[in-house]
């Protein structure tokens, strides 16, 4: 197949300048910060604030971290089943369109968000925001095999990460003008006014420039025929059950899914609870807090790059088994970090930067290259995503669980170490493991495998 034309593989990465702002702002800075001041006693001395919630008392940073994994395992459930219809169908835009609406209007909705009093809301609001974002990254990924050759697959993976890091960070800048000058909102330092403005910009920024991405995006093709409207829950689960016929007999292709399944839990731990970890654990202030987040995101542009450059060297599999090692050793000094030591915590922020986006990038190509050349691109990416998503759901929960027990979020880091660990020693597996030609169970034939 022939890369598609530079107006759709731009169009296909502005969807990632949409909806990165989302991610940084709601999940890594603004929200997380202002989420555990609101539920908090204002008492910067108390270890862990209580809030309750359904009726049982929570720590407020682990209740966060519950409401995240709940809002994954929604994902990982009924992803699969809408994909699969999509691919059917031949209308991955309508369902992309679907969850990039509901995810921006709950992140405009935050607004409502004012107190302790209206926890709920926050909660609900946060968790259909999440479904939103990660619904839609399952259409979002499935173009990816569409529109790029395998040989171009790196660079265009790369691309669209780039686009996001670029647009969330011109946003974030814009709602830190609000946070930091509330006046110019009519607000002063004691007001909620500036974070109500951030997170209506955020829900504004996501569906205004999805609506762009969209109209770039080509019409998939159905790879199903015949009449699906009288049997389209039954017809959904026959084509995921057909994707998991394919799958067993792709070994190298299961296989880096269950070592993706544990490394990736690691990195999407980190990267959920960062901005915690960081004001909750290290103690840093909030303005450090900021810098260090701007230097993560400014240093995963180049690193997505450089490590996408290095995996045309020496190949996908040893690429990221790299990035896996650093992340240990990322782990690793996030726990011996000493608390209030701002020099430290940038450079452990300005490590995780350039390997955050690089291994995001490189995970992403490394699946679409392993794929079988099929229709079914939003069903097999939708195996990707269940990965990922119940990966998140025990990575999030654990480290929420060990927080309560604990009482410490650094002890919760070496249960993210482990998931390197383990996903590390899979990968290394999952490399030596050779595809057979013409597997006949698989669908037509596989594209050249990364080396």
């Amino acid at each position: 197949m022939q890369t598609a034309s530079k107006k759709v593989i731009n169009g296909w990465a502005m969807y990632d300048w949409a909806n990165s702002v989302y991610n940084l702002v709601i999940t890594s800075t603004i929200f997380p910060t202002y989420f555990e001041s609101v539920t908090g006693d204002g008492n910067d001395q108390t270890t862990n604030d209580h809030v309750v919630f359904l009726g049982r008392s929570f720590v407020n940073t682990a209740l966060y971290n519950y409401s995240l994994s709940f809002a994954m395992l929604i994902v990982a459930l009924i992803s699969p089943l809408l994909s699969s219809i999509a691919d059917y169908k031949g209308n991955k835009k309508k369902f992309l369109n679907f969850f990039l609406t509901m995810g921006s209007l709950a992140c405009a909705l935050l607004i409502f968000f004012t107190s302790a009093s209206t926890l709920y809301i926050g909660i609900v609001c946060s968790i259909v925001a999440c479904v939103g974002f990660w619904g839609s990254l399952v259409y979002y990924n499935s173009y990816l095999p569409e529109i790029a050759a395998p040989e171009d697959r790196d660079i265009v993976s790369a691309k669209g990460f780039t686009y996001g890091y670029i647009g969330s960070v011109l946003l974030q800048v814009i709602c830190f003008l609000f946070i930091f000058f509330p006046q110019v909102l009519g607000g002063d330092k004691d007001s909620i006014v500036q974070y109500q403005a951030s997170f209506l910009l955020v829900g504004l920024w996501w569906w205004g420039f999805g609506q762009f991405s969209l109209s770039r995006l080509p019409k998939s093709v159905p790879a199903g025929t015949g009449d699906l409207e009288h049997h389209i829950l039954s017809k959904g689960y026959r084509e995921l059950r057909k994707v998991w016929n394919e799958l067993k007999h792709l070994a190298k292709l299961k296989r880096f899914l269950f070592a993706y399944f544990f490394y990736n839990m690691g990195v999407q731990t980190v990267m959920l609870v960062a901005a915690l970890y960081g004001k909750g654990e290290l103690g840093m202030p909030t303005t450090n807090l900021i810098v260090a987040i701007l230097i993560i995101q400014l240093i995963a542009i180049p690193g997505a790059y450089a490590i996408s450059r290095l995996s045309s060297v020496i190949g996908n599999m040893k690429a990221l088994m790299i990035c896996i090692i650093v992340w240990i050793v990322i782990c690793v000094y996030g726990y011996l970090i000493p608390a209030g030591n701002i020099p430290q915590f940038y450079i452990l922020g300005t490590v995780i930067g350039f390997v955050m986006g690089g291994i995001q990038s490189l995970s992403r190509s490394t699946y679409s290259k392993l794929m079988p050349i099929t229709r079914d691109t939003a069903s097999f990416f939708s195996f990707y995503d269940v990965t990922e998503k119940i990966g998140m759901v025990i990575g999030t929960l654990s480290f929420g669980i060990f927080t309560e027990l604990t009482g410490s979020q650094r002890s919760s880091v070496l249960s993210v170490m482990s998931f390197f660990i383990i996903g590390f020693v899979l990968l290394l597996f999952a490399n030596n493991t050779r595809v057979k030609e013409l597997e006949p169970t698989a669908v037509d034939s596989l594209v050249s495998e990364p080396t």
